[in-house]
């Protein structure tokens, strides 16, 4: 399969934050992927990583690529996190969850030393919520009642399915895709949603990335948190 150039630059680029013997955070969706594939080949040509994936479908992947993996119960921290999101504010605040793995990616990067987002610039937005969809995982036994207090936030739910049966996360649990505006104030959306009980994560990740890197055709741009360049 043909690689997309867009996502190649970008892995080639985020290689740059890996150093030898580094525990690397493998995030989840295309622009992961492509990251995986990169450090798999490299880790080919000698380079000593341990991937720690955010996902059951990212591990089968980084271990194709011959990346040794590990789990968080066994690690202090995380060197670097490489990951996708599928919005970025001028703030470098995020969405995620497109791909239902936003519980392990947050988990994952909140244990990481540094955070580095792949985007093509279609992702880049004014303000989030400009797509109109964020992501909120739940457990199955409150999805009833999450949907409910949700509707009340003004978001609007609806059980994310596959083939006509719910979409199970990776956790056990089901994802509500909430119909939404944009955001005037996604701290005090976040802190509101995560107050209702059985809500075990949403697609907001605000405060986390520290460095994004933009795909334009062949060039990549970077964009870097002033209060937290790693």
């Amino acid at each position: 399969m043909q690689e997309n150039p867009v996502l190649t630059a970008l892995a080639t680029r985020a290689l740059e934050f890996v150093k030898d013997g580094n525990i690397v955070g493998l995030g989840t969706g295309r622009a992961a992927t492509a990251f995986v594939r990169a450090l798999g080949r490299r880790v080919q040509e000698g380079l000593r990583v341990t991937g720690v994936p955010t996902s059951a479908a990212t591990a089968v992947t980084a271990r194709e690529c011959g990346i040794s993996l590990v789990g968080l119960d066994d690690l202090d921290g995380i060197d670097i996190t490489v990951d996708g999101a599928d919005e970025v504010d001028p703030h470098l605040d995020l969405i995620k969850g497109y791909g239902g793995a936003m519980v392990g990616e947050k988990i994952v990067a909140a244990a990481s030393r540094a955070e580095i987002i792949l985007v093509g610039s279609d992702k880049l937005v004014p303000v989030l919520g400009r797509r109109g969809l964020l992501p909120v995982e739940v457990i199955p036994f409150a999805v009833g009642f999450c949907k409910r207090r949700l509707a009340l936030l003004g978001c609007r739910p609806q059980v994310r399915t596959v083939a006509d049966r719910p979409f199970i996360s990776d956790s056990g649990n089901y994802i509500l895709d909430c119909g939404i505006e944009p955001i005037p104030n996604p701290r005090q959306l976040e802190d509101s949603i995560r107050a209702t009980p059985g809500v075990v994560g949403t697609g907001l990740f605000l405060g986390i990335a520290d460095v994004v890197l933009v795909g334009e055709g062949d060039s990549v741009r970077e964009l870097r948190r002033e209060e937290r360049a790693c």
